[in-house]
């Protein structure tokens, strides 16, 4: 249906922009993640964008049923504000992080405008300028010829425009447009790879849905590849995702040497590859503007591709390092960190201009989904691209897809280490099917069963050989959880009050008590009856402290020729994980 032009900007004009832009990025997701070679080659700008502009686009609809069908509607201070913070708490990669902060820049202005219901040309001149500001204010060390130039450059030609909004927002596009087919001429990656540059070519893609919610009149196509006469190549762009990584020995050796992984660091994820950082760390933050001013500083000494947006308290954080564990403490030192992804890149460009040529895709990846940042942490060390689910917040299907796709992988075995998501990882394990993708589900329930088998994982077999090692491990580990009752309930061991202490084996109740550490032996000795070789523990964030180390020593004393490993899981919503195999 053709939009009704009008001359200024307002709620409902902010509704179809957003709807507008998530349409046209949908159709550019393919071009635009084929021609991502900057600063990551990882084949997933223009999928980024999209999920940022969902996620705000959301919001906004949310803002519009808030009001109901009795002819009220939002003001324009309420549609941007929900636009940017859509966009904020939906942020993917490096371009989703910085059109999050475009579009809180606008929002800064519009919002603050005289009319509470519309903005004007000057109005939005003055909007698209802060947002161009605002975002290279954002990113620790600007480099031209990516979106940021491309921002700055539509900025500049609002600035020189005369009139409405339709006027504005027409001239911002071609500005864009122009300044993106230039892009090649300023990083020499682009140039070589003969494209443009992919996060500008998406903000692009979202005003040329501003000039149609403006004016009714879709714009022409944006230039995807560098050249004058269009002709360069495109190349065939997949990146190598997780690094193969192989568990030779017993599985007990294996097991150790997951946790040695765990503390080593930077030093284990620096062998992932040899020009750039092996981790993309994003993370949203609660923290005040002191704390982040701080987290900046150490980020930045971590590694690159710093980029910290937000505001008013909320913040979504950004950065490519090589010790993913050390981004995310700096984050629990600055504030309360969450929603943390944590993806491996294997050998992955950093966002230095440093030039390397486009990778083949990972003949073979793991992706997990993983109860806390410690996990997180410890299973991207072993080469798993990760997925967090938080208490009450488990991953959608459209997250465990994208978690698919961000492994650039021929063949990925998936672990959702949680019963209640069997359902959703089949549904987007069948999605990424259709994409061409060769998904192995191992139906893991808890994630010491998903640490079992990772740690027999070897990229070097047959890959059903290895999913069927993988999942032998899997069955052959059970599992335990001590958690908290929240409210009185009925289980297989009894009526348990809220505050006792749940002793749950394989899924179901098995202990009620009152103290933590007597809960958990209680579970332990039990697992154990039926023999084992080794004792997982993942101790929560809230766990008292000694309980790992008062179960070592019964294990020790108890149970000869048992090992015993222990992880930190940070908040993971259970007191303690045991696994027994």
């Amino acid at each position: 249906m053709a939009q009704v032009p009008q001359t200024f900007l307002d709620a409902p004009a902010v509704r179809t922009w957003c709807g507008l832009a998530l349409r046209e990025l949908g159709r550019a997701r393919e071009e635009i993640d084929a021609i991502n070679v900057y600063p990551v080659a990882d084949g997933d700008t223009g999928t980024n964008l999209y999920l940022t502009v969902e996620s705000a686009a959301t919001a906004v609809e949310a803002v519009f049923a808030g009001y109901g069908t009795g002819g009220a509607e939002p003001s324009l201070a309420d549609a941007v504000r929900a636009m940017a913070h859509g966009a904020l708490i939906g942020a993917r990669g490096n371009s989703g992080t910085i059109l999050a902060q475009l579009l809180r820049g606008m929002a800064q202005v519009l919002a603050a405008s005289g009319d509470a219901s519309r903005a004007d040309g000057p109005g939005l001149r003055l909007a698209l300028r802060r947002a161009a500001d605002s975002a290279r204010q954002a990113v620790a060390h600007p480099v031209e010829g990516t979106v940021l130039t491309v921002a700055s450059a539509a900025a500049d030609a609002a600035g020189t425009a005369d009139g409405d909004c339709r006027t504005v927002a027409r001239a911002a596009y071609e500005g864009a447009r122009t300044a993106l087919a230039a892009t090649p001429d300023q990083l020499t990656v682009l140039r070589r790879a003969g494209v443009v540059d992919a996060g500008g070519r998406g903000l692009v893609a979202v005003l040329g849905a501003l000039v149609e919610a403006c004016t009714g009149e879709a714009v022409g196509p944006a230039p995807s590849r560098g050249g004058s006469a269009g002709h360069a190549r495109v190349p065939e762009l997949s990146a190598a995702g997780p690094e193969d990584t192989g568990a030779g020995g017993t599985r007990a050796e294996a097991a150790h040497g997951l946790a040695e992984a765990d503390v080593a660091g930077s030093d284990c994820a620096g062998a992932a590859g040899t020009g750039g950082p092996a981790f993309e760390v994003i993370y949203l933050l609660e923290a005040g503007d002191a704390a982040v001013a701080r987290l900046r500083a150490r980020l930045d000494a971590l590694g690159d591709s710093l980029v910290v947006v937000g505001g008013d308290g909320l913040w979504n954080v950004h950065v490519h390092v090589d010790d993913a564990g050390a981004a995310v403490e700096a984050g629990v030192e600055a504030g309360r960190p969450y929603r943390i992804r944590i993806t491996h890149f294997g050998h992955g460009d950093a966002h230095t201009g440093r030039e390397r040529p486009p990778r083949e895709r990972a003949q073979r990846a793991v992706v997990a989904v993983v109860p806390g940042e410690g996990l997180a942490g410890l299973y991207a060390e072993a080469g798993a691209t990760t997925v967090l689910a938080r208490p009450g917040e488990p991953p959608a299907s459209g997250e465990l897809v994208q978690a698919l796709r961000r492994a650039h992988a021929r063949e990925v075995v998936l672990l959702p280490n949680d019963a209640e998501l069997r359902h959703t990882a089949a549904a987007a394990a069948e999605q990424a099917r259709t994409e061409g993708i060769r998904v192995a589900l191992i139906p893991t329930r808890s994630a010491v069963q998903g640490i079992a088998a990772l740690a027999v994982h070897e990229p070097g077999r047959r890959f059903d050989e290895d999913v069927v090692q993988m999942t032998s491990a899997a069955g052959a580990t059970r599992y335990g959880e001590v958690v908290v009752a929240e409210h009185q309930s009925w289980t297989t061991a009894g009526i348990c009050q809220a505050g006792d202490v749940l002793g749950l084996i394989d899924g179901d109740v098995a202990v009620i008590g009152a103290d933590v550490t007597a809960t958990a032996r209680t579970v332990l000795d039990r697992m154990l009856q039926a023999g084992g070789e080794l004792v997982t523990l993942v101790v929560g964030e809230e766990a008292p402290d000694g309980v790992a180390g008062h179960l070592e020593a019964r294990v020790r004393d108890s149970y000869l020729a048992v090992d015993t490993v222990v992880y930190h899981g940070g908040r993971q919503g259970a007191l303690l994980l045991v696994g027994v195999e």
